[in-house]
């Protein structure tokens, strides 16, 4: 039980033995700086059940508190507000605690409870990842994290969408103008093989429209007629009626993206525990269609084609089956999260990390769900994010202006290295060691730039504005973890353990100490609202808080030996906590910078 949690049961006693009322909850809040006092219990809310002054409510309060939890020292009411200061004792045990538990805040992984899977990335396989995907993953593997660090079994996952039109156009313009060439004889990422062929189909179908419309047909009609469209429908008709010539192209060009993926994956620091493939999974949920007609979920039309009718949830009619009996996306979502559970029996819930421009498909799927009679669906969660634009404009994947995956991550490492250099940071670094801290400051300025912001809004995105070393930044907390490196470093050869008994804390320690207490139930805030956002800002303000403390009191140089000793472990403390939640986000911090 944290302090607040034992605070708020001995409140709610409080006001049972002198007002014989009982509280729904108590709510406090930070103390303010002006005031003595280490937090605050809100008397107003209280007035609705208990009649009085609201200065006399707190002292009364206030005096009960002393005589009955030992950890208050004191206590002072200003207006409807009774600050509590609390024994140093508190926070040095609290210390202790923290200094003994590597992984502070994390809690175990219940096995024996319900798991999570988490669904992120989930590309086309056309074309390289680009900064759409890379919001989607850095969110989808931080919360991930998050739900493992709260005590949840995780499994991580995506389903790969390998099948459809958009690969065969690849195929069909590799088959006409590839010439054979391999990711080995262009010395090119498979995935940016394939893409380039996806860019060369759609400037080739561009110039039959406009063959086309010069020959009299209107813009509808040339698109439907273009040859190279025609014959890449035949293609996929083709591939879905097993040809043997085009299933073997496709399992070589779409190996060439699962290896160019890969590497991309490894490079952002990313994984996955499972994957699924569309081409698998594109005939699942047939099966629960006709179990829903015979149930009354579904209803079938006058040409065959089934639909679920969700008007009395204020929805719309929503299609399952097609009238000539093929399947819709739908359909196979529905058949994907039902064999998911079949796979992994203790999965409880999922999340799907997808663009905002899909919540009425998640809300039509989950609530479908739910009325074929899985109790699982009470567990199903969009995870909706916001489209990440940059200074330049939005990107266009079939002209060749995405943002690459892979370029993104490049020119966020040379932009570290740019502004290092004008800093004049890394003196006595070898050639090597300067490209691994690099890689380090652009990759974790670029994912902390995306996770500091609540998932649901939209981001305009900066390299520049991102790797500052001030200011709400990765590089910023970086800095301060390796700053407090050296300060262990310095302090290693000479510092021997000491007596804290009686120690009187700083104000600056007791303020550091008190922001490390909250770092379980930041954890547990993050999880249950699926927001890295919160560990983020977070940190931010533990880092805040520290530099606080780093300018405000000598550590090295401190007075006596009990004072250095708890400041050199107050600091490594700190410096724990940093690294612990920056592997929430996946970001990895450096020893020196």
């Amino acid at each position: 039980m944290n302090l607040q949690e034992t605070l708020s049961k001995q409140v709610k006693e409080a006001v049972v033995a002198i007002y014989n009322v009982a509280l729904e909850s108590v709510e406090f809040q930070a103390t303010r700086k002006e005031f003595a006092g280490d937090i605050t219990v809100v008397v107003f809310p209280m007035l609705r059940f208990v009649k009085g002054n609201p200065v006399q409510i707190g002292e009364q309060i206030g005096e009960y508190l002393v005589k009955h939890v030992e950890e208050v020292e004191g206590f002072n009411v200003v207006k409807g507000f009774l600050n509590i200061e609390i024994y140093d004792q508190y926070y040095l045990n609290l210390f202790k605690m923290i200094q003994a538990n590597q992984n502070y805040g994390f809690r175990p992984i219940d096995d024996n409870g319900k798991a999570i899977m988490v669904e992120y990335s989930s590309p086309n396989t056309n074309k390289p990842l680009h900064l759409g995907h890379i919001r989607n993953v850095i969110l989808g593997y931080s919360v991930s994290e998050i739900l493992k660090a709260s005590g949840k079994k995780v499994y991580k996952t995506q389903i790969i969408n390998d099948r459809g039109i958009h690969i065969c156009k690849s195929m069909l313009a590799w088959k006409r103008y590839g010439d054979g060439e391999t990711p080995e004889s262009t010395g090119l990422k498979g995935d940016k093989l394939v893409g380039n062929y996806y860019v060369k189909f759609d400037q080739e179908y561009k110039k039959e429209i406009q063959d086309l419309k010069a020959s009299g047909q209107s813009e509808e009609e040339a698109k439907k007629n273009a040859p190279i469209f025609l014959e890449a429908q035949e293609m996929l008709r083709q591939w879905e009626a097993g040809d043997p010539e085009v299933v073997a192209l496709w399992e070589k060009m779409n190996g060439w993206v699962y290896d160019g993926f890969d590497v991309t994956y490894k490079n952002i620091g990313v994984d996955f525990d499972t994957l699924y493939y569309e081409s698998q999974t594109y005939l699942l949920g047939k099966e629960f269609v006709s179990e829903g007609l015979k149930s009354g979920v579904f209803f079938k039309k006058e040409d065959g084609s089934v639909w679920c009718d969700l008007t009395d949830e204020g929805l719309d009619e929503k299609i399952v089956l097609r009238s000539d009996g093929t399947a819709v996306y739908m359909t196979q979502d529905i058949g994907t999260a039902i064999q998911r559970v079949k796979d992994y029996p203790d999965v409880g819930g999922m999340v799907y990390t997808v663009g905002n421009e899909q919540e009425y498909h998640f809300q039509v799927l989950f609530l479908i769900i739910k009325k074929l009679g899985f109790d699982w669906a009470e567990n199903l969660y969009h995870l909706s994010y916001g489209m990440v634009d940059l200074p330049s404009g939005k990107m266009k994947s079939r002209e060749g202006t995405v943002v690459d995956a892979d370029d993104l991550v490049t020119e966020m490492a040379q932009t570290a290295e740019e502004i290092s250099e004008e800093l004049g940071k890394l003196d006595g670094y070898s050639e090597s060691e300067k490209q691994a801290l690099y890689k380090t400051i652009g990759l974790g300025a670029l994912k902390y730039f995306i996770l500091k912001v609540d998932p649901r809004k939209r981001i305009l995105f900066d390299p520049k504005e991102s790797i500052d070393f001030q200011g709400n930044t990765g590089p910023f907390i970086q800095y301060t973890y390796a700053r407090i490196q050296s300060i262990l470093r310095k302090a290693d050869a000479e510092l021997t353990s000491v007596d804290l008994s009686n120690f009187k804390l700083h104000t600056k320690e007791r303020e550091l100490m008190k922001q490390l207490e909250l770092f379980p139930e930041v954890i547990q805030n993050a999880a249950n609202n699926y927001s890295p956002a919160l560990i983020a800002n977070y940190t931010y303000d533990l880092v805040k808080e520290f530099n606080s403390f780093y300018q405000n009191v000598s550590i090295l140089g401190a007075e006596t030996s009990q004072e250095k000793y708890f400041r050199v472990q107050l600091s490594s403390v700190v410096a724990n906590v940093i690294k612990s939640a920056f592997s929430l986000l996946g970001i990895q911090v450096p020893e020196r910078m």
